[in-house]
Order: C-alpha cells, then sequence, then structure tokens
C-alpha cells in the first residue's frame, strides 16, 4: 500500500488550472491537446481508410484499453486525494464514460449489426462528446497534472476515433442514426438504473449519472431551462431526442467533409486532365508517346521530349 501511494502521491502533482483561449502561458497544456488531437485525427482518417477487420478491431481494442487505464488511474488519485474515501460523483458511468465499453464490445463481439451500432454510436454520439470538451473544456480541468492529462487524452481519443469512424465506417444515412440512438437509449436507461440503485440504497455523496438523476438539477446547456418545465420522464425523452438530434449533425458533418473531399479530388483530376490535353495538342502523337513511356509508364529513364508532369490521384 505505501508503495501505491508512493506512486499517486508523484502522479498528484500540481499545475495551475488549465484556461482555455487565454495567453499561451494560461493555455499552452489546451492548446497542445488541442492540437495533437487534430493531427492524430488526420493520421487516424487517413490510417483507417485502408484498414481491414482484424486492424479495426485492434483499433477499437487499443482505444478502449486506453481509456480503460487511464480511467483507473483516475478513480483511484480521486479517492487518494479523499483519503481513500471514495469520490461517488466520479463513478465511471457518464456518458463520455461509455465510449470505452461500447469500443471494447465493439472490439470483441462477432454479431456484425451489433458491431455496427457500436460504431455508430462512436463515431456520433462519441464524436459529439469528445469534441466538445475538446473545444470547450471548462469544466473539465483541475489543479492536478495527471487528471489533466487524463481528461485531454480520453476527450481526444474519443474525438479522433469518433472523426475517423465516421469517415471511414459509418454508413452517412439517417438509418445509422437509429442504431446509434438506440445504443444510447439502452446506456440511459442505465444510467437511470444505477441513480435509482444510489438514491434508494446508498445514498452517499452525489451520485449523477448522464446528469439525468431527479434528485439534481441538470447544468447542461438548453436542458437546464427545459427541466422545470415538464415531468422528469418527460424530460428524459427530451434528453434522448436531443442527444439523437446533435448526434445527427454529427452525421451531417460526416457528409459535408466528404462531399468537400470529393469536390477537392474532382477539381484536381480536371486539372491534370486539362493539363495533359494541353500536352497532346502542343506535341506531336510521337513525342507525346515518348514522353508518357518516361513519365507514366517509366520505361524508359531520364528521356522525355517536353515539360513533365506528374499527375496525382
Amino acid at each position: 500500500m505505501k508503495f501505491i501511494e508512493l506512486i499517486l502521491d508523484f502522479l498528484n502533482g500540481q499545475m495551475n488550472t488549465p484556461v482555455p483561449y487565454q495567453s499561451l502561458s494560461q493555455s499552452w497544456f489546451h492548446y497542445l491537446a488541442l492540437s495533437s488531437a487534430v493531427l492524430a485525427s488526420v493520421l487516424a482518417v487517413r490510417w483507417l481508410k485502408k484498414a481491414d477487420e482484424s486492424q479495426l478491431r485492434r483499433f477499437l481494442l487499443v482505444f478502449a484499453s486506453l481509456l480503460l487505464t487511464f480511467e483507473v488511474y483516475k478513480q483511484l488519485i480521486f479517492s487518494f486525494q479523499a483519503d481513500w474515501n471514495y469520490q461517488w460523483y466520479i463513478f465511471p458511468f457518464q456518458f463520455c464514460s461509455t465510449p470505452m465499453y461500447i469500443a471494447l464490445i465493439a472490439g470483441l463481439t462477432k454479431n456484425k449489426k451489433i458491431q455496427q451500432a457500436f460504431i455508430n454510436f462512436l463515431a456520433t454520439y462519441g464524436f459529439f462528446a469528445g469534441l466538445a470538451a475538446m473545444i470547450y473544456p471548462n469544466d473539465v480541468f483541475v489543479a492536478t497534472i495527471g487528471i489533466n492529462i487524463q481528461t485531454m487524452i480520453h476527450h481526444g481519443a474519443m474525438m479522433v476515433v469518433g472523426i475517423a469512424l465516421l469517415l471511414n465506417k459509418v454508413k452517412l444515412v439517417p438509418t445509422s442514426i437509429v442504431s446509434a440512438t438506440a445504443v444510447f437509449s439502452v446506456l440511459a436507461v442505465l444510467a437511470i438504473l444505477l441513480n435509482f440503485v444510489h438514491n434508494t440504497w446508498i445514498a452517499e455523496g452525489t451520485f449523477n449519472m448522464f446528469f439525468i438523476n431527479p434528485q439534481y438539477n441538470n447544468h447542461l446547456p438548453v436542458l437546464t431551462s427545459i427541466e422545470p418545465l415538464v415531468p422528469h420522464f418527460i424530460f428524459v425523452l427530451i434528453y434522448i431526442v436531443g442527444f439523437a438530434f446533435v448526434a445527427y449533425l454529427m452525421l451531417l458533418l460526416g457528409t459535408g467533409i466528404l462531399a468537400v473531399d470529393s469536390y477537392r479530388k474532382s477539381v484536381n483530376q480536371k486539372f491534370w486532365n486539362n493539363i495533359v490535353a494541353e500536352y497532346e495538342s502542343n506535341y506531336d502523337s510521337s513525342s507525346y508517346n515518348r514522353w508518357k513511356n518516361d513519365v507514366i509508364i517509366g520505361s524508359t529513364a531520364n528521356q522525355h521530349v517536353g515539360p513533365i508532369f506528374s499527375p496525382v490521384n
């Protein structure tokens, strides 16, 4: 126990609580985390584009393992800071906690329909949660260095995995949201059951999974204004529909990104087609054939007529 406490004491190092979008000295941690997540997103999208089934499973399992490992650290450090009294408010079943369980099951299951539904969830709901926390991280930063690293890796990885799956492994059609919402709804029901169990038999500390425990006010934007106006059951339905709408926006975002990329490729292809057409019109056929052999086919080395163009896809 002493050894564990020594490690935790080291990991409990303190820093000035990071703030977003201020001077470099105040916000360097956020800028570093956000830029790293963007770079990792680009690399993940490119890599997953060519990934086969086995590589996809490993991708999901590595993601789940990373989040679960840091979650164990988070649970330990918060308990350590409270003299080993468990802090119920950090029980690992908030909305942002669920992708690590979903990715683990998606990486292990042999059922294709279940796997695709879970992937759809990670690419829409999970992507939104990670993106929102990375862009607007006010509520996630604390003074503990390790927790700040954990939360940025956790939410940053959700963003990276979400966008990579969205652009490569999800059909960008409304039916994809149906299966993703089914997964989210089951998770919300589990959160309701956990809230009920804690309220009834434990009743210790703050326990507000998915922020829909009727004993506490919801603090999420828009929803916080709706909650006092309707019965709790109706509020939960509005909560699910609201998140489904936001998840659908992520699907539209993916559609837009792919449309822009397709347009870019089309413009690029037209450019090179025009280059080739102009070359053909300015040089006789024998010269063009020699140029094609040298530049495109590569059958002859360093022998060409006229300028060399290297069309790209």
